[in-house]
């Protein structure tokens, strides 16, 4: 069939070209590991940057083994029947006892479950062997379970419903029942972004108000010369699971809050703090927050009204390997069906997205040197980039297909221009 050889065809090349990508970022960081590139010679040590090239080596190469069992996996789910099995038996355990919403609910649930447990090997792995060989994981097991446990119990207590909702939508609005769901995901998603900093965050995280009042004079300062109001400013206990650090805005309206990471704080001056937040703030004040949002919900648009038409053609499931229910709503199954096939043909639209991202953030690091201090915003960059490990030399087409933040040089480069 048409479709099988299309979804076959994008696998394959999807995959090559992520292999390929990978295989060359991690020989041109090798090839440059024994020198520091001379635009960073005064301020990163030789070993800073071997540490950095050697942390972006393992990820690699953990990331060329869980590509190609992501793959297998897809492949197994679809075109080898996975997904039709786990149907046949959610269907004859479930369906009859507790009607058709029950069955979907279960089907997608099931689907989750085990989604999670093929990954769980290689999440274990990053999280208490790669991060930790190089410093970078303080989390114990006892918290990493306790943090999934939550996590599930979250995905359970808002994601069941929402899922309930939509396919009630889908099976009793008719033909046009994707409008009615885009505008239910939509309102799902503003909600969220007005609970998450109150009710959900907290349940990770600890979030005590800035208690530096040097810093929080400054960066209320700023946030006064930049027109910007949040509701408080909070430092998030970042360091109970790892020593990266960041710092954020969350929140949507007046429910907009500042978050420092505490291994943020400890690790830069009060002057680049504000720099670092002045960057952030960039990205608010020239509207890319709303572009996202926007380019968000025109993309889940399209994507749904597309989920429509395909759900309708039976060659959309007997094409990625399920037999469609005959008498049982196949809308779980098209939901599933799409969202695994989907980021195969979306992963060739990955650099116009990364382009846009890099652009961006051109313009907030622009932004944060006219509202802040240029030279604290470079110097908080490169003492970031140590922290984490991050390659100071990037392959360029590595970079041109999946960087959403452009490369150390070239923002040093652009703030000193």
């Amino acid at each position: 069939m048409l479709l099988t050889l299309l979804f076959t065809t994008a696998l394959v090349l999807s995959l090559a070209v992520r292999l390929w990508l990978a295989t060359r970022q991690m020989r041109h960081v090798a090839q440059h590991r024994a020198q520091v590139p001379a635009a960073f010679a005064d301020t990163v040590s030789l070993a800073a940057h071997q540490r950095a090239a050697d942390y972006t080596l393992a990820k690699g190469r953990l990331g060329l083994l869980w590509a190609a069992f992501g793959s297998a996996v897809l492949l197994g789910w679809t075109l080898l029947g996975g997904l039709d099995a786990l149907n046949l038996a959610v269907l004859e355990a479930v369906q009859p006892r507790f009607g058709n919403l029950a069955y979907q609910l279960a089907l997608l649930a099931a689907f989750t479950l085990i989604g999670a447990v093929l990954d769980l090997p290689f999440e274990l792995y990053a999280t208490f062997r790669l991060e930790q060989r190089f410093g970078f994981n303080r989390t114990t097991l006892k918290l990493w379970l306790a943090d999934a446990v939550k996590g599930l119990l979250v995905g359970a207590v808002i994601g069941l419903p929402l899922a309930a909702l939509i396919l009630w939508i889908m099976g009793a609005t008719g033909g046009l029942w994707w409008l009615w769901a885009w505008a239910a995901w939509m309102a799902f998603n503003l909600a969220v972004m007005v609970v998450y900093p109150t009710l959900i965050a907290p349940l990770f995280n600890k979030f005590e108000p800035l208690a530096d009042d040097a810093l929080k004079t400054r960066v209320q300062a700023l946030m006064a010369r930049c027109g910007f109001a949040a509701k408080g400013l909070f430092v998030m206990d970042g360091s109970r699971r790892s020593a990266h650090g960041n710092a954020y805005f969350t929140g949507l309206g007046a429910a907009k809050r500042v978050v420092f990471y505490d291994t943020l704080l400890a690790k830069l001056s009060p002057l680049e703090v504000e720099a670092v937040l002045a960057h952030e703030l960039g990205h608010f004040k020239l509207r890319h927050i709303l572009q996202r949002m926007v380019m968000m919900f025109a993309l889940s648009l399209g994507a749904l009204a597309l989920l429509g038409w395909l759900s309708n053609w039976t060659g959309f499931y007997t094409g990625l390997g399920v037999q469609p229910n005959l008498a049982a709503p196949n809308d779980a199954l098209a939901l599933l069906l799409f969202m695994l096939a989907v980021p195969v043909f979306g992963f060739f639209a990955a650099p116009l997205s990364a382009m846009l991202s890099r652009r961006h953030e051109f313009e907030a690091d622009a932004y944060a040197r006219s509202h802040s201090d240029g030279q604290a915003l470079a110097s908080a960059l490169v003492k970031l980039h140590q922290d984490n490990a991050a390659t100071l030399t990037p392959d360029p087409l590595y970079v041109r297909f999946y960087y959403s933040h452009p490369p150390a040089g070239e923002r040093l480069a652009a703030l000193a221009a």
